[in-house]
């Protein structure tokens, strides 16, 4: 049997496994809303016991791993690479090692990939659509340059209105956008008046990441994977629209503060934090966390090694300046065909000068948003930050802003 012939057949197998595991957990559900983790729940494995893989070689199971990753590149051929990581924890290890960071692979392939920071040369291109009955948001990759694919399920945001904000929580489920759903990542949370807004992820985005007092004695609910860890808010971006009190024309103006992004990850050889898994796993990480409030402090701090930039300024984005076009009598950016409706919600995000050499804005967009019909708005975003962030930023443009308009 030739080299190709085990990995057709292995391909084959564990893709059984994985359709067999996904119609019996979940049903038929619309391709769209297949989520990035859906591979990755269990799955059968009695056929694989029964199989020729199990006393497979190690050095020949990493080899064949490593031709499918490199021959699934995209989705959903790479549902494979996803299968293969959910058949047991050996082969999920050798996934992991295999499986490189979206910084470097240009990929989205894991759910952790949502939370690690985009790649440096060229931006991953990917939309949102809007539902204005239900209030949901939802993120997909482009898996063309055509907008009207189907595209690939990232993440969905519902709306929430409460009395003196709004909430937007931000889930890997698209039929479960609760604070209870086992796929809630993160929210986004705005003041009264819509003006400024602190994105919270669920997870500590780093070591040493401080967690909002506030919110720190709810506990998971029974449906997510371990109940006795408590939820987390940890605030790693705020966003603030300046005030349009004069009425003047023109685009609206945003700065970001990342709060767990340092200003030198935009340098060259510059890093930024990139988790390697959720700890939900690790129950004794989150067991010296207080579940009563303290009236002396507002925050705690999650045990763990020093952050490796303490004393650094955290990274600033700002939107690029448009440009007035005296024919179209308009302002103007250029998305490079990525935008074709003027909205004031279209923007882009640069990383602030401000404490560079030459205090002079750095050129490289960061994050761009716009619009491309009545629902449905392009959303392309590079490193440093990930997908998660750059969709809760958008996020903050749809919400209503009287102020700064």
């Amino acid at each position: 049997m030739s080299f190709w012939s085990i990995v057709h057949d292995m391909r084959e197998e564990i893709g059984n496994i994985s359709r067999k595991g996904f119609e019996v957990k979940y049903g038929l559900r619309s391709r769209s809303h297949r989520v990035v983790h859906d591979e990755l729940r269990p799955m059968p494995i009695e056929a694989l016991k029964q199989s020729c893989w199990v006393n497979l070689p190690p050095e020949l199971l990493r080899d064949v791993l490593m031709r499918i990753e490199e021959s699934e590149v995209a989705w959903p051929e790479r549902k494979d690479v996803v299968a293969c990581a959910g058949v047991c924890r050996s082969w999920r290890e050798i996934m992991k090692e295999i499986v490189k960071t979206p910084e470097i692979s240009q990929k989205l392939t894991f759910p952790i990939s949502l939370k690690q920071p985009g790649p440096r040369d060229a931006p991953l291109q990917c939309f949102i659509k809007r539902n204005r009955t239900t209030q949901t948001y939802y993120l997909y990759l482009g898996l063309t340059q055509a907008l009207m694919d189907n595209g690939k399920f990232l993440l969905a945001a519902r709306k929430c209105r409460r009395a003196t904000c709004t909430d937007y929580l931000i889930s890997i489920d698209a039929d479960d956008m609760s604070k209870g759903s086992d796929g809630y990542v993160g929210k986004l949370r705005s003041n009264f008046l819509g003006t400024k807004f602190t994105v919270y992820d669920s997870q500590p985005p780093h070591a040493g990441a401080i967690v909002s007092k506030r919110h720190l004695n709810r506990l998971v609910s029974s449906k997510q994977i371990s109940p006795r860890i408590p939820a987390g808010n940890y605030p790693v971006a705020h966003i603030a629209y300046e005030l349009n009190v004069l009425g003047s024309r023109g685009p609206r103006r945003m700065n970001c503060i990342m709060d767990s992004i340092p200003s030198s990850a935009v340098e060259p050889g510059g890093v930024a934090p990139t988790p390697t898994e959720f700890p939900l796993n690790s129950i004794d990480s989150f067991t010296s966390i207080p579940l009563f409030r303290s009236k002396s402090t507002c925050a705690t701090s999650i045990p763990g090694p020093p952050l490796s930039f303490p004393k650094e300024r955290k990274l600033i984005l700002k939107n690029k300046s448009p440009r007035w076009h005296e024919q179209l009598q308009c302002w103007c950016l250029n998305f490079r065909g990525r935008v074709t409706v003027a909205s004031v919600k279209n923007f882009q995000l640069v990383a602030s000068g401000e404490y560079g050499p030459n205090g002079q804005d750095y050129d490289k967009v960061i994050l761009q948003f716009g619009k491309v019909g009545k629902d449905l708005f392009t959303m392309d975003y590079a490193y440093p930050i990930s997908a998660f962030q750059a969709f809760a930023i958008c996020l903050s443009s749809f919400d209503t802003k009287i102020a700064c308009e």
